[in-house]
């Protein structure tokens, strides 16, 4: 006889201090419901684009000191992290990632928390706003 699985699947600890997802999935590179392990630098940035398939482009903006006109000038670096879809997370949203074993070429972060809405608006792509008070109706 075969164990029986139950429909909801608990979440493992993923060793960082972050919630786990409301939802279950079955990613096997999700670190919260598959067997991905977190592991290095975590990270914070604004979800820039999810145009591909569970992966999305974070995007971090940095301030660096030049000392010849002693002022700061803005820099920013992009990561591409794997996107659990059981985080379901949106363009526009701050997000934590974290550092993991190399899952492509490019990918190596993988999403674990979404920290809400951004302050500032998302370069790139448009951040999806809620519907405001109907337009005024054309002149007849």
């Amino acid at each position: 006889m075969t164990p029986t699985r139950s429909p909801r699947r608990r979440a493992r600890d993923v060793g960082l201090d972050v919630r786990a997802p409301k939802a279950t999935c079955d990613d096997r590179h999700c670190p919260f419901h598959g067997r991905l392990p977190l592991r290095g630098q975590v990270l914070e940035g604004t979800v820039v684009s999810t145009s591909m398939q569970r992966t999305a482009v974070v995007e971090r903006t940095l301030l660096h000191y030049v000392p010849k006109f002693e002022r700061y000038e803005k820099r920013r670096r992009r990561y591409l992290a794997h996107a659990p879809p059981c985080l379901a997370v949106p363009v526009g949203h701050r997000v934590r990632f974290a550092e993991t074993r190399p899952l492509s070429k490019l990918v190596a972060f993988c999403l674990v928390e979404d920290l809400g809405e951004a302050a500032r608006h998302v370069h790139g792509e448009e951040a999806e706003t809620t519907p405001t008070a109907p337009a005024a109706q054309e002149p007849a």
